[in-house]
């Protein structure tokens, strides 16, 4: 074969192509990428502007697969800058969190943003999507990426500009408009029909489809409690003068990582210590606590930790564990795909669950039995549990806010908390930090240091988690009497090292390869955190990675 050929394999087919040859130009050559917006490049997401250089596999992507929605929402976030900037000229739009089914955000202008300006925004994206604008891709030495961030006045992208050590920069161009964001794009605006845009004070909410129905953006749900959480952290974050990733590296570099430690976990201690504070008011009416959250939200430790500051307030909490409630194994519900469902609502025992949360509160002993994961069959072993009027029951599990869950119980004897690591740290003005990314990051490093899994496992199984999560938890989180958010701000310089260490035994052989190169990609950004001993032993950091004083 010449030297300038190469070979793509397809699903059912080889074509020689020549080296260099976009993935967009392959696209074109094959039917079955008619409808395709990114692709796999031996395991690993690449949009249609990059070229291949060498023999690979390819597969092509729509927006039903993570890949192809993931690119359609950085896309529509493009579109939405260039829309904003070419409808209010040196405006500055901060992306800052998801909300519901989009991205909340606000725009800096010389006068406050109104519902007219929304609309002209939206009007003027649609306006690009029927105009069919390509999404461009070049590398360019980074001389000439900062006089385009300059031109711009993108001064957060120049900020993080200056701590990349490269000697080139990868930009994207829709139209004049330059930008970088850390994911891969559609081919071009055509692709991006589906969003809605809405006011939302003081800034805007930018809604897009799910994957499993990605012509559809679902309605609207208010999630008022969300949002307020959300609004503390940002309030945080400027008290901390720690806006974006290149503010956390100039921290941690000029040597105020140890401070940073003290003053957020302070932070969550008055937070815990407000909710106890709380419950103690309410002593006499509140019998049971309720504590619900996604996966690796730090749950554990803050239930330990909640505990210590009741007791502070002269209560004695008493937790009660929901595993032992299980149905025997032979009762518990099958999902959709035939396997047994642990997460239902059913695999628990509800009848026998709630009997004794009525017999506890009025001041009865009762037999809690002890579930036998081996053999699945429930056991009584002799455990008799009596409570006293100042020992409320703390209750973890994944179905906590769920009224369900405990029905027998009145609404006025419960008080049911939230726990999310709800992330506001973003990379930069355009470029948010997802908090299931952060959450996925927590999970995979705590279970390779507790339960012996790889990082490859912990992805494999996050889409089966995530879908749980959708099922039993986000419908009922705005129920919650408060939300605490367990993200810490320094977080992620210390997970780096660990987490980059599990996603690089990861092979482009493995299909989890695409989620683990975007993890490293977006790790990189991140100095690494050396003085982790300056982390206290009851963090909830301290849950992933080991040496917590709860264990």
């Amino acid at each position: 074969m010449e030297a300038n050929k190469i070979v793509v394999s397809l699903d059912n087919k080889e074509i020689v192509v020549d080296a260099g040859t976009l993935v967009g130009e392959l696209a074109a050559m094959v039917p079955e990428a008619k409808e395709s917006v990114v692709a796999l490049v031996n395991n690993d997401a690449m949009g249609f502007q990059f070229p291949l250089t060498e023999d690979c596999r390819v597969q092509f992507l729509n927006t039903n697969s993570e890949a192809g929605m993931r690119a359609y929402r950085a896309s529509l976030v493009f579109l939405f800058v260039r829309a904003a900037l070419d409808v209010l000229p040196d405006c500055t739009v901060h992306i800052q969190h998801s909300l519901n089914n989009g991205l909340y955000g606000e725009i800096d202008h010389s006068v406050p943003v109104v519902e007219e300006d929304i609309k002209k925004i939206e009007k003027r994206m649609k306006e690009l999507v029927a105009e069919d604008i390509p999404f461009e891709r070049s590398t360019v030495p980074v001389a000439e990426a900062r006089k385009i961030y300059e031109e711009q006045g993108f001064d957060d992208k120049l900020r993080l500009l200056e701590q990349y050590d490269g000697e080139q920069v990868t930009l994207y161009n829709f139209g004049w408009f330059y930008d970088y964001l850390s994911s891969v794009l559609v081919p071009s605006s055509r692709h991006l029909k589906h969003f809605k845009l809405r006011y939302y004070l003081p800034g805007f909410i930018l809604d897009y489809p799910r994957r499993a129905n990605p012509s559809k953006i679902l309605d609207y749900v208010e999630q008022g409690k969300l949002f307020n959480v959300f609004f503390q952290a940002a309030r945080w974050q400027t008290n901390l003068a720690i806006p974006d990733v290149a503010s956390l590296n100039d921290t941690i570099k000029k040597g105020g990582f140890a401070d940073l430690v003290r003053v957020s976990e302070a932070y969550h201690e008055n937070q815990i210590a407000d909710i106890a504070s709380q419950i103690s008011k309410d002593r006499d009416r509140l019998r049971v606590i309720l504590i619900a959250g996604p996966s690796s939200s730090g749950k554990t430790t803050f239930a330990n930790r909640l505990s210590v500051q009741l007791r502070v307030q002269g209560l004695q909490p008493v937790a009660i564990g929901l595993d032992d409630y299980f149905v025997d194994r032979d009762r518990t519900p099958i999902d959709e795909d035939g396997n047994t469902d642990f997460e239902a609502l059913e695999a628990i025992d509800l009848e026998l669950f709630n009997e004794h949360l009525i017999k506890l509160i009025q001041g009865e002993e009762v037999h809690i039995p002890t579930f036998d994961f081996m053999t699945g069959m429930r056991k009584w072993n002799g455990r008799k549990l009596k409570v006293r009027s100042d020992q409320p029951l703390i209750i973890e599990g994944i179905h906590g806010l769920n009224d369900d869950l405990t029905r027998l119980v009145p609404m006025g004897r419960k008080f049911k908390i939230y726990v999310s690591a709800l992330t506001n740290l973003n990379l930069d003005n355009h470029t948010r930090i997802s908090t299931t990314d952060v959450r996925m990051l927590r999970r995979m490093i705590r279970d390779n240091q507790f339960r012996g899994h790889d990082a490859r496992a912990t992805i494999e199984r996050w889409p089966s988690v995530r879908r749980g999560e959708h099922r039993h938890i986000f419908p009922f989180q705005e129920d919650a009497d408060v939300m605490f958010n367990s993200t810490l701000i320094y977080e992620l310089a210390v997970l780096k090292p660990l987490g980059e260490k599990l996603l690089l035994g990861i092979s482009p052989e493995d299909v989890e390869y695409f989620e683990a190169r975007r993890m490293l990609r977006f790790l990189s950004y991140f100095h690494e955190a050396e003085e982790i001993d300056a982390i206290p032993s009851n963090s909830i950091l301290q849950e992933f990675i080991g040496g917590s004083c709860f264990e």
